[in-house]
Order: C-alpha cells, then structure tokens, then sequence
C-alpha cells in the first residue's frame, strides 16, 4: 500500500534535494561484429549499436515524464573495443568514428567502451588501440576510453602504466584548444569491474549477457539533507540515517531498471549504489563530509568522514535491489563537486589527502587538473599508487587526471555540464620517478591475490 508520507518525502528529494537517476546505460556485446575486414567490422558495430539502443533515449525519457524522476544521462557501453582490433587489425580510431556516428544517430550521451584490458599483459590489438586513444578522443565528442593496467589477481602491468602517462600527456596536447577535454574522457583502472554504468571507465565485459540495462543513482544532496536534520545525533545514528536514506534512493533506481528492462525487452543487470555529485549547488559528497561536523572537507578527519558515508551507503543499498553491481559507494571527482572545487581552489584538499580518501571510497583520483607541465612519469607513478590502493584493497581505484596545457597552479578550466570545472591543483614536481617508472615489467599480485 502506498504510503503518503513516503511519496510527499520523494516529491521533496526530487524538487528540492536534487534527487535524479544519473544514467541509464545499456551495456552492447560487439563480440558478432569482429571481422577481418575493419571497415565491414565497423559498419557491424555501428548497425548493433543503433538495432539494440535505438530506442534508449525514447523509452527513458518517457519513463522520466511518467514518474517524474530526473534521468540525467543516457548511455551506452560495449565490447573492449581493443578485441576488435585484433581480428580487423587497421586503425582503432574508424572505430571511434562508428561509434560516434551511432550516439549522434540515437542522441545518447556518452558511448563507453573504447578501452583494452591489458592488466596482466598486451595481447593482439591492445598496444595499437591504446596508441590511437589521443587521436579518438580528440576526433570525436561522446566517446569515452578507458585502460585496466592492474588487479588483485595479477599486479600491476608497469608498462602499462608508463605508457598511460604519455597517452594522457598526448591527449591533453591534441585537445588543449577545447580546454584539454581529451584526458576528461580516460580513465585509467584497476581492478574494473564487467558492469560499470558511469563513465568514463564503462565497458561491456566478456561475461555480461548480449544486452543488458544498468542503472547508477545519486543522490547526495538527499543525504546531506538527511543528516542535517540530526545535527547532535552521534555516529552510529548518523549512520542509520544514511543507511535508511541510501535505501530509498536505490529503490528508486531498482524501479527505473526495471520498467526500463520491461519496455525494451532487455534484461536487467545491476543497480550501481554511487553517490554521483554534480558541481550544482547542494548536490555535493564534500557537503555531506562537512555536515558531519568537518569545517572543510580535506581537513584532518575527513577520510574517516568518508569511510562511514561509503559503507552506510552500502549497507542500506544492497538492501533495496535484486542486484548491486557496479562500483558503488561514494565518488569524489574534484571539478564535478561543488564543495570539493571550493576546498581546492582554498588549498585544503590536495592530491595528498585525496590519494588517502581513495581508499575508503568509490573510484579514484578523479577529475583533477595538474599542472600543464607536469611530465608523463609523474602522471605514471600517480597511476602506479592508486593502482597499487586497488589492488592490495581488492578494490576498484582508477585515474582521471587533465593536465592543463600552458596553465599552472591557481588557474581554472572549465569544461561545463556535469565534467564541471576546478583548479589546476599544486603537485610536486621536484623531484621524479622517471627511474622508477622506466623499469617496466609487472608489480607481483599481493598475497590477498592466493584466495582458491
């Protein structure tokens, strides 16, 4: 029976809260489109792509109007398309060119998936795929890369990690006329899961079905709301309370999977539990951290501050759907956070501190502007720590760093809608790890590796 209080209390989220569902993604296999002629490859991809989610962004945003819930993004995710390359070998980028032609063709955001999984090693196509990522991101506008150098099953590929930081360096380069948008579009993982809807590190893994619908929520402003009205309230009530909260935003997202799982005749994959901020005003994860009594986020404190939140959201979560999947938990991308822009350009979040709130949350480094001189093995041994969290933690860290050409420390970039904007953040550059990082070779799986 539906209760009034409950839909009054959705109402509220919705109108006043920011309340929205950040994406439907429907995750694609390309595995059928491989063939040894590329440009017959791309005309396969580009004709599935646009059979299976033509009707997405339709069926979506009727089901936004019916229940007057926010979609905000409407994605796709397919096939590494590095398994492609193998079998058509040619240039990866006609590749990122079908797939371009197929968002514009559907109107869906972002198409994820132009990505190679080389954590244990490169095999036919990987080298040639992630060689050509620059040029892809640059020749095109809603498609996204992304490249797993490591897990807790195999280590860390440094090669790998070395070549990552002179192709973020490079994309930042060929895309510095359009505020270095490139590097916004790549993300470099580890331990990246097969089901992820957030771009830009979602790919359609090997072991999903032919098609499927994900759904990843938000919310942040619903649960900084929430615990704003228990200001004396200790931490184990504070807790309760993001539990409850997390639980009423997530069956809300279960029921869009479903409907829209229903509608298209697709099956229903995961709901991704994330607290996914935007650079609006109260829609922040920085907020919530300071509704907890921190003065700023980035102070001491606030990675325990985080630690709570990303496990309170779990915990009440995984309750409120059939399946949980993704990366689910709290992101913290700097230029996509209103709270977190603001502690930066203030000087009290820095790389330092953000490294150390990776591991207890979502995702990674993310959305953080560097210095535009900042060299390729810096951007390389970044990529190597959060690597290195990730993998020891048995879970997901990643990297998604802009250097900003011809800006230093104070300066701003701005890429607008959800990628936000934020402040070229101070790092050190006074000494390097280029030897560190020239060694190559693979970092041995940790223990926690040997678990059969």
């Amino acid at each position: 029976m539906l209760n009034l209080n409950d839909i009054f209390e959705t109402v509220q989220m919705i109108e006043q809260e920011n309340l929205d569902i950040r994406t439907v993604t429907m995750g694609i296999s390309l595995l059928d489109c491989a063939d040894s002629d590329i440009n017959e490859s791309c005309r396969k991809v580009y004709e599935k792509i646009v059979n299976k989610a033509g009707k997405l962004v339709k069926t979506v945003s009727d089901i936004e109007c019916e229940y007057g819930v926010p979609i905000i993004n409407k994605r796709v995710s397919v096939t590494p398309i590095s398994m492609l390359v193998a079998v058509s070998g040619g240039d990866p980028v006609l590749y990122a060119k079908a797939l371009q032609r197929a968002a514009d063709d559907i109107g869906v955001n972002f198409i994820g998936g132009y990505s190679a999984l080389v954590h244990k090693g490169f095999s036919a196509g990987d080298i040639e795929l992630i060689k050509s990522i620059p040029r892809a991101l640059a020749e095109t506008t809603n498609i996204c890369a992304s490249v797993n150098i490591g897990s807790t099953k195999s280590g860390i590929n440094m090669d790998a990690v070395k070549l990552m930081g002179e192709i973020v360096k490079e994309s930042a380069e060929l895309t510095k006329d359009n505020n270095c948008i490139g590097p916004a579009k790549l993300v470099v993982l580890c331990n990246a899961p097969e089901d992820n809807p957030f771009m830009a590190g979602a790919f359609h893994g090997v072991g999903e079905p032919d098609c499927v619908i994900h759904v990843g929520v938000s919310g942040p402003g619903v649960v900084q709301s929430a615990i704003k009205k228990c200001p004396d309230g200790d931490f184990g009530e504070i807790a309760e309370i993001i539990k409850r909260t997390a639980f009423k935003i997530t069956r809300m997202g279960q029921l869009v999977g479903n409907v829209a799982s229903k509608r298209l005749g697709i099956p229903f994959g995961i709901v991704d539990l994330s607290l996914a901020p935007t650079p609006a005003v109260g829609d922040s994860v920085a907020r919530i951290l300071e509704e907890m009594g921190l003065e700023q986020c980035g102070i001491h404190g606030t990675t325990a501050a985080l630690a709570m939140l990303n496990d309170a959201v779990k915990k009440g979560g995984v309750m409120a759907s059939s399946s949980v999947g993704g990366l689910s938990g709290a992101f913290i991308p700097v230029s996509e956070d209103a709270g977190m822009i603001e502690a930066a350009r203030e000087g009290t979040l820095t790389i330092q501190k953000l490294e150390a709130m990776t591991a207890v949350c979502s995702v990674g480094l993310d959305m953080i502007v560097l210095p535009g001189e900042t060299p390729s093995e810096v951007i390389s041994a970044i990529i190597a720590d959060e690597a290195a969290i990730g993998m020891v933690n048995t879970k997901t860290t990643a990297v998604r760093v802009i250097p900003a050409i011809d800006k230093k420390v104070g300066d701003e970039l701005y890429f607008g809608g959800l990628l936000g904007s934020g402040p070229v953040m101070d790092i050190d550059l006074k000494k390097s790890p280029k030897r560190f990082i020239d060694r190559g070779g693979r970092i041995p799986a940790p223990m926690q590796s040997l678990k059969n």
